[in-house]
């Protein structure tokens, strides 16, 4: 998939998020994910169950993941445009929803396997500024699975305009040392088991 791809925002027809409608013109198949239920042990589910929510966590469009964000007061500095360090936070968010849509709730993998992801390194280019009430997506896709690391390609639109570039470097360790991904999670990442 080229990096310059453009995508619709998914809050096009909202109605139809929820329900999956296909029809002319309504584009890709649409997934949504949500962590496994039941809530792991010690996070509740919210009312009406997690499978309720599931539209928090964004949707897949083929290999990438697309979250929408709205930008808040908090998310702005003293002059209204979005401070920079809130586009991390925006990014954060997209990985970890990313990882839900693999089937992968990081709390669990820790509790489970003893493993956390952590970014290693982070190219970041900022093109655009955003104001509070922008709605953006963020789309993440993940470009390279190695033994105990990964490469994920990021985005931050407002419509179809790129305002936020990332190359992100993350590294799967466990008791502080570096762990290889577990094969289940590598195929669902696009990397090989």
């Amino acid at each position: 998939m080229s990096r310059d791809r453009r995508l619709s925002s998914p809050l096009e027809g909202e109605g139809q998020l929820a329900e999956g409608k296909q029809g002319e013109g309504a584009g890709p198949p649409q997934r949504h994910f949500s962590s496994p239920d039941p809530a792991p042990q010690g996070h509740p589910s919210p009312p009406g169950g997690r499978e309720e929510w599931r539209h928090l966590s964004g949707e897949m469009r083929g290999d990438t993941h697309l979250l929408p964000i709205r930008v808040y007061y908090e998310d702005t500095d003293f002059s209204g445009l979005v401070y920079h360090a809130s586009y991390l936070r925006f990014l954060e968010r997209g990985r970890t929803d990313a990882l839900r849509a693999a089937g992968v709730d990081q709390s669990t993998l820790h509790e489970g396997d003893g493993i956390v992801f952590v970014v290693r390194r982070m190219t970041i280019d900022y093109l655009r500024a955003a104001r509070m009430d922008d709605i953006l997506t963020v789309e993440t896709r993940t470009a390279e699975v190695r033994g105990a690391s990964l490469v994920i390609l990021q985005r931050i639109l407002r419509g179809d305009e790129a305002i936020v570039t990332a190359e992100v470097r993350v590294a799967a360790l466990s008791g502080g040392r570096p762990a290889r991904i577990p094969d289940g999670l590598r195929a669902a990442l696009g990397g090989e088991a």
